[in-house]
């Protein structure tokens, strides 16, 4: 029996099939049902389908919620973000609008390095306070769980400390966080003339952080005047042999090998992919690795889009994320960026509710946990006030969530986060 009905729903966009990466034409395979029904008992989902079927899972103690005239679908995956971090970047705007590109201001002293000063400075509190903000955020647009990098400490205290912080969150918000270590996201200024040195830094840091379960896993910013192929590839070797599973990002600016590291490296995702090469699209396919998009930094950047209709078509699997973070994608928003990809990345509907629901889930690996509305999954699911799932994408710019349900319980109604701190 029930201890939550979700009836009468319009449009009820299960997902369900195979819990792996969904690619190429399989992007639009996607289930609708029509006034359907899901059933919740505990956290878990145990009855899915159309009509009143749901009256056979009725006691007195069921909750019941009459979703006429909305759609739902799972919990909406947000599978790249910096989530922990310090202050933020305004005083760059005029920079970037004046033309100065992002590796130029990181040059400069800025991007990334003038957040790990402050990132460096913040206490554990201010971190956790600044974060859980932007969770609440998150939850209030439909996301139920969200990857969060460190990389803004590039010190193995500061490092630690994001990490600690995600991991408190992960605890106490109803949002489920995956970590990913990112030591290797710049280098630091006073290692700027010894890479080497740096790079044995981070390889230090492994141990510690996968012995005290504070990040699933490890990712490395290859990419000019960065990190370069050579040492992206030394760097998630290394990892690997840690036990850490990988990601990488990748041709954001140029290309200079990073899906090559992917395919040979079994990376879970290779991120970004504006400047890839149409010949490694197959490449990305066949070692089924999740191409995972990020079209608000393009948007902020005012930056070339990646090749999402060219990815399908080679075979891609394509999620899309935020890539909340306080320079290039300072959005918390992952509707913005689903309406973004059908705009800019001609997604359609159906391709980006996979790309933001079951896609995400795999760049995760928490496919059989989430991802989909089917029995046995976390009742993680969102009931959107659209007609259908067009005009979600359609009607851009503003938030469309009436109500979010993580693990069975109501954490947001009428887009006002409602959770109890525990």
């Amino acid at each position: 029996m029930g201890d939550l009905i979700i009836k009468n729903i319009a449009q009820l966009v299960t997902m369900r099939g195979p819990n792996r990466l969904r690619q190429g034409e399989e992007m639009r395979d996607v289930e609708i049902l029509e006034n359907g029904y899901v059933v919740v008992k505990d956290d878990k989902i145990i009855a899915v389908g159309t009509g009143d079927v749901y009256k056979n899972y009725l006691e007195n103690h069921t909750a019941v919620v009459d979703a006429t005239g909305l759609v739902m679908t799972p919990g909406l995956v947000d599978s790249h973000t910096h989530l922990v971090h310090a202050g933020s970047r305004e005083h760059e705007l005029t920079m970037k609008l004046e033309g100065y590109s992002y590796l130029d201001i990181l040059k400069a002293g800025g991007g990334i390095l003038n957040t790990v000063q402050k990132t460096r400075k913040a206490s554990f509190t201010e971190l956790y306070d600044k974060a859980k903000k932007s969770l609440d955020i998150m939850l209030s647009y439909g996301t139920t769980t969200v990857e969060a990098k460190s990389g803004y400490g590039l010190d193995v205290d500061t490092e630690v400390k994001q990490l600690e912080v995600a991991k408190k969150l992960n605890d106490t918000h109803p949002v489920d966080i995956v970590s990913t270590f990112m030591g290797a996201h710049a280098y630091p200024s006073d290692y700027k003339d010894n890479h080497e040195a740096f790079i044995e830094t981070v390889i230090d840091m492994m141990p510690y952080i996968k012995e005290h379960g504070l990040a699933e896993f490890c990712d490395v910013f290859c990419e000019r005047d960065v990190f370069s192929y050579e040492e992206s590839l030394y760097l998630l070797e290394k990892a690997k042999e840690y036990g850490f599973m990988l990601k990488i990002h990748a041709d954001e600016m140029d290309s200079i090998g990073a899906v090559d590291i992917a395919c040979m490296l079994g990376c879970v995702s290779a991120d970004h992919l504006v400047e890839t090469k149409e010949e490694d699209f197959e490449k990305l396919a066949k070692y089924h690795i999740v191409a995972n998009l990020l079209p608000a930094t393009s948007f902020n950047l005012n930056k070339g889009y990646a090749k999402a209709r060219k990815m399908i078509e080679a075979g891609c699997g394509i999620a899309l994320s935020t890539d909340y973070n306080p320079g290039s994608s300072p959005t918390e928003n992952i509707q913005l960026v689903m309406q973004l990809a059908g705009l800019k990345l001609k997604m359609t509907p159906k391709e980006i509710l996979t790309a933001v629901t079951i896609n995400g889930a795999c760049a995760l690996n928490r496919e059989k946990e989430i991802g989909s509305i089917e029995v046995g999954k976390k009742a993680d699911f969102v009931l959107f006030d659209v007609p259908n799932i067009d005009y979600l994408i359609y009607h851009f710019g503003i938030n469309h969530v009436k109500d979010v349900y993580k693990n069975g319980k109501l954490v947001v109604h009428n887009q006002r986060v409602c959770y109890k701190e525990e």
